[in-house]
Formats: C-alpha cells, sequence, structure tokens
C-alpha cells in the first residue's frame, strides 16, 4: 500500500525531492577542460541558455514554494503566452545564470516547498500560474515542470535525463487539471471528438473535445474516435512540447486506431505547453 504524508503522497514527495536532486547533479557536472561554467550553452528547442533555463526553475521552485505556504503571488494571466511573458520579465530581474549556484538553489526551493506544503490543508483551494488547485496536484504541477526543464538541461549538457514512467504517472494529476486549461483555441473549433489515452505498463484516461470545450475524465470513453497507445516518457514529452508527433510515431513509441486513427498525430497539437 502507498504510504502517503498528510498532503502528498510519499511517492510525489521523494519524486519532487529526487528530481530536484538529479537536475542538480546535472548541473553540477564538470564541463571538460574545467574552466568557467556552462551557463551560456543553448538549450536544444528553446530561446534560453543552460544558465537561463536553470534560473528559471530556481525562480519557480521559489515561487511554488511561496503559493504552497499560502501566499499570494501573481504570474501572467493564466494563458501560455502571459506566462511566458511573466517568465521573461522574471529573468530579466534575476541575474544569477552560474549552473552550480543555481543547483542549490532549486534544491533548497524543492524542500521548502515540501515543507510548506504539508502545512496545508488538503482540500484548501491555492492560486497559481495556471487557475486554482489544491495542494497536491500543486505537487504534481512543480513536478511536471522540473521534469520538462530538466529535461531540456540534460540534453544542452550530455547527461542523462530524468523523466521516468514513475514520475511521469505522478504528473497526470496537474495534466488532467491543466489540459482544458492549455488548450489551444484555433487547434480546438470546430473539432468533436473522443480519445482514449493509454500509457504503456500505467493508467488510462480520456480527452472529449466538443466544439472547442475539452474535458478530461480520469476513464477512457466507452466508444473513443481514436485510442492512443503511449511510452509514459515519449508522452510526456509530447505534452510538453520537447518532441514532435511523427517521428515518435515512426519509432513506435505512439500508436493510434479507432474510428479516427488520423487524429493521433494531431492530439499533441491541441495544446499549447505552458
Amino acid at each position: 500500500m502507498q504510504r502517503t504524508t498528510a498532503v502528498l503522497t510519499e511517492d510525489l514527495a521523494e519524486a519532487i525531492r529526487g528530481t530536484a536532486e538529479d537536475i542538480a547533479k546535472v548541473l553540477r557536472a564538470p564541463q571538460a577542460g574545467g574552466a568557467g561554467h556552462r551557463g551560456g550553452l543553448p538549450v536544444p528547442r528553446s530561446v534560453w541558455t543552460v544558465g537561463e533555463a536553470a534560473a528559471h526553475l530556481a525562480q519557480v521552485n521559489g515561487l511554488m514554494a511561496d503559493l504552497a505556504a499560502g501566499h499570494e503571488c501573481p504570474y501572467g494571466d493564466g494563458t501560455p503566452g502571459g506566462l511566458a511573458e511573466a517568465n521573461e520579465r522574471a529573468l530579466a530581474g534575476f541575474a544569477e545564470r552560474d549552473p552550480a549556484l543555481l543547483a542549490d538553489m532549486i534544491t533548497v526551493q524543492a524542500e521548502a516547498f515540501l515543507d510548506a506544503v504539508e502545512r496545508r490543508h488538503p482540500d484548501e483551494v491555492l492560486v497559481t500560474p495556471l487557475g486554482t488547485m489544491g495542494p497536491a496536484v500543486l505537487g504534481s504541477y512543480l513536478l511536471t515542470h522540473m521534469l520538462g526543464h530538466g529535461y531540456d538541461l540534460a540534453l544542452a549538457l550530455g547527461r542523462p535525463h530524468m523523466v521516468d514512467a514513475r514520475r511521469v504517472a505522478l504528473t497526470l494529476p496537474f495534466m488532467f487539471v491543466a489540459m482544458p486549461r492549455v488548450a489551444d483555441p484555433a487547434a480546438v473549433a470546430g473539432l468533436t471528438a473522443a480519445f482514449a489515452v493509454r500509457l504503456r505498463g500505467g493508467p488510462a484516461f480520456g480527452v472529449t473535445v466538443t466544439d472547442g470545450e475539452v474535458r478530461v475524465a480520469h476513464e477512457p470513453p466507452v466508444r473513443p474516435d481514436c485510442t492512443i497507445l503511449t511510452d509514459p516518457v515519449a508522452f510526456h514529452l509530447l505534452a510538453l512540447g520537447r518532441l514532435d508527433p511523427w517521428p515518435v510515431i515512426a519509432r513506435g513509441k505512439a500508436l493510434g486506431w479507432g474510428r479516427k486513427p488520423w487524429l493521433a498525430p494531431r492530439f499533441p497539437r491541441l495544446f499549447r505547453a505552458p
């Protein structure tokens, strides 16, 4: 039986702590030659450098710790575009870009979040950059955010990434809340479809789109238009915009079938990763 703390499951608390520590190891890894630091290296598929991505992680971990402590911290307007603008403003006011120093901040703020969240009531409603959610979902949000940017940093620095099936499963509570909020209005307009999404070796859920309105259910629909079976890590990276659908399908990491199988590669593009 899975043990729990007062608010977070022990698995989620350990995943948050472990992911922060794994990111810190990536950032602290010595570079060839040993001179300077690698904060200026570019991050693939991003406009940020390693130092900027690490600074963003340190800042957001601090923001999440403040939210878990019950503080109101306005940050953007709740849309992916608004969050991007808030991120750039925050980075402009924060000068640190040394990966090793930022690694310390990332782990310290993750611990601060874990300490603060246990003082919340499990049913409390917190205001976050992506709308209201409970403390446990906020923990899932923090984990999702760290995994996405941790993957970016590992890729940029040539280190193994920290995204695995167990951690991906723990991001689903946040994904269920976030998906309707980050649906791309242009992509879902006029679309009516029911999706069954199944993670290999893990859970399944349903997503229905009715002329632009997106709903997520913990169980797949009885008669889906399209069933998607995907590797958990591939699902996570697709959901966060780190991979393109067609190469994932070509490698057999995602399969789609049903009455409308052509909807499978379209599914990730229905959403805009914040």
